[in-house]
């Protein structure tokens, strides 16, 4: 079982994990930030929930990229309101996101699946308990539109597919608490008629 959604994001940053002081963005949203936008979007709080759903990532736009200057908290004292622990520093922003996410039931063993809530969300909106803006990536960065694909065969689109010499090395599941727990996978992005999707385009969502 599978839905397809089309995700529209006016402006965002996906930071990379290994950005410090300079806040440099991934060109597209890690399998890990899809699944957690997509677990707020049908109000669910454990990320344990949905193990085992596939996703599937595609560029529909080009975003286009900006730099700009941000005020950070890094605290290098125990008093949080010393001035040395505010800081500007440069940030990436991506601006015109529109993505197609297909999801998978893939190994998902809850009941109701994520695929299932997620389709229950368009049919029957009023049954979805959630709470907060829905966002991709940071709580700023606000979703504008979730829109139900209900054909895609015949589309070229690119897709981001695993290659294990691909440039993209992004997160399908983080570790919160310290980064041992991180997962990785490399992945490149190639146009691929959606219909002859292969399954390198599929990440699995498992916890560490």
């Amino acid at each position: 079982m599978t839905i397809a959604l089309k995700i529209e994001v006016p402006i965002a940053c996906f930071r990379q994990s290994h950005a410090r002081e300079y806040l440099e963005t991934y060109p597209v949203p890690p399998p890990s930030t899809v699944y957690g936008m997509l677990l707020s979007l049908v109000g669910e709080m454990d990320r344990y929930e949905h193990c085992g759903t596939r996703l599937a990532i595609a560029l529909l736009s080009e975003p286009q990229k900006s730099r700009v200057v941000r005020t950070f908290h890094r605290y290098k004292t125990r008093n949080i309101h010393d001035p040395s622990n505010i800081r500007p520093d440069y940030q990436e922003l991506l601006t015109d996101i529109q993505l197609i996410v297909k999801v998978d039931q893939g190994t998902d063993r809850a009941k109701p699946t994520l695929v299932e809530r997620l389709r229950q969300a368009f049919t029957e909106p009023a049954s979805i308990d959630r709470f907060g803006g829905l966002s991709l990536g940071e709580s700023r960065d606000l979703v504008n539109a979730v829109t139900l694909i209900t054909n895609l065969d015949g589309e070229s689109i690119r897709w981001l597919v695993q290659d294990e010499q691909g440039s993209l090395r992004l997160p399908y599941w983080v570790d919160h608490v310290g980064s041992k727990g991180t997962r990785w996978l490399r992945y490149l992005i190639q146009k691929v008629d959606s219909y002859q999707l292969p399954d390198s385009a599929w990440t699995a969502i498992q916890a560490s």
